[in-house]
């Protein structure tokens, strides 16, 4: 996002010399400077002032990922994932957002996960891609090198690759915390549509700079109660010969990761809200890509939000029967009634797989259902990729086994294998 900032302690001029506070006419200790950067110094980057060299580390163990293997969607079939069935509430409190993630479906472009923690993680960093964890419920510190959030429901934390952090959710609350993480072996970043050819958001974008929320910084160990000079494990995603070319490390640092005193640059963290997109309607209805709030390598993320809709006084507000050639189409329904499916079994946690070769559309009744309707009320989070996703072993897990026989005109007879539709 290339949205300049400049937090902390910095010197008037990068790749010189900066240090600490002296004694008496004694230099201090040189700072160490780091460049965070995209595409090979090609990219946007940001400079990080370290008080110790960022290369070190005292040791290194195997980190022994959760089950990252994935089963093709074979033979072709639209799926219902219930994603509020994957955690059960005894087991909350021991959980947390990066250990306790559960492969729900992934390619080679993009994972998606789903966590329901109330444990703090560890400190952690990805190093394959960005993340983008949307908070569907409950809430939660992010501390990070660049600085701190304090992140709750509806919001979308975008975690660019190699930042380390953790993830401490506030408990106590209504809701545990539950993440839905989207992790990427690319950047993700704002359509390129929305944007000028010098990075700003332009004005038909439906959401602009102000509302993007910077992390409070810089932040260091003592700030958080910690010693600066503790021994810290940092848990590490990369590229390796696990399944789906995903294995894990642990590297032991003799010290605190938050030893940032200051950075600056147009590469860091940031926080965006649902609540804060604007809906783009018209007369008639409106295909997806008015809906995108990011997008990576081979995949976007768009969002449908609570909106008037079509104003035609011929319209249909629900969707048309689509076939997506190149996409399979994952919806992850929040909040709301979602109108076009009515009668499908799916509501709030649930997860539609519509896969590329698969014509798919409102249920039965719902196209007439929705003539007259004036607004929806619905939250839902989709993520639309361009190769086929494959089932990880959460997806598996709570897969209804119903959700394809649910267009069919005999609703409740028995599907193939003695499954029935919910109609």
């Amino acid at each position: 996002m290339a949205h300049y900032q400049a937090v902390g302690s910095i010197p008037p001029k990068r790749h010189t010399q900066h240090r600490r506070p002296g004694q008496g006419d004694a230099p201090g200790e040189l700072y160490y400077e780091e460049l965070m950067g995209e595409e090979g110094f090609s990219s946007d980057s940001s400079l990080l002032y370290h008080r110790n060299i960022p290369s070190t580390t005292v040791g290194a163990a195997v980190w022994e990922l959760p089950d990252q293997s994935t089963t093709p969607n074979h033979p072709l079939t639209p799926r219902h994932l219930k994603l509020h069935e994957l955690f059960d509430a005894e087991t909350v409190g021991t959980t947390d957002v990066v250990t306790g993630r559960r492969l729900v479906l992934g390619n080679g472009d993009v994972r998606i996960s789903y966590a329901v923690a109330g444990a703090p993680s560890p400190w952690y960093r990805n190093g394959i891609g960005d993340e983008c964890v949307y908070v569907e419920r409950g809430a939660a510190r992010v501390e990070t090198v660049f600085g701190a959030f304090d992140v709750a429901e509806g919001d979308y934390v975008i975690i660019p690759r190699a930042t380390t952090h953790r993830w401490i959710p506030v408990v106590g609350g209504d809701e545990p915390l539950r993440a839905y993480c989207i992790e990427a072996n690319s950047h993700i970043a704002p359509p390129k549509r929305y944007l000028s050819k010098y990075g700003q958001l332009l004005e038909h974008a439906p959401y602009c700079e102000r509302d993007l929320r910077q992390p409070d910084g810089p932040l260091l160990a003592e700030q958080v109660g910690a010693d600066p000079d503790e021994q810290t494990d940092v848990y590490i995603k990369h590229r390796g010969n696990g399944p789906g070319g995903v294995v894990g490390t642990l590297h032991t640092l003799p010290f605190h990761p938050l030893d940032v005193v200051g950075w600056d640059g147009c590469l860091y963290p940031y926080v965006f809200n649902v609540r804060d997109f604007e809906p783009i309607t018209g007369r008639i209805h409106q295909p997806p890509p008015a809906h995108q709030v990011f997008e990576g390598w081979n995949f976007v993320i768009c969002n449908f939000v609570p909106r008037k809709v079509d104003y035609h006084p011929l319209a249909i507000p629900v969707p048309y029967y689509h076939s997506n050639v190149d996409s399979d189409e994952i919806m992850f329904y929040v909040d709301g009634d979602y109108e076009a499916r009515k009668g499908s079994g799916i509501g709030k946690g649930s997860v539609s797989v519509h896969p590329g070769g698969h014509a798919h559309g409102p249920q039965p009744g719902a196209t007439e259902g929705s003539i007259g309707v004036e607004a929806f009320d619905e939250l839902a989070v989709m993520v639309d990729t361009f190769r086929p996703l494959e089932l990880g072993e959460g997806g598996i897990a709570v897969d209804d086994g119903l959700y394809a026989m649910s267009w069919s005109k005999g609703a409740g007879r028995a599907a193939p294998g003695g499954a029935h539709s919910e109609g």
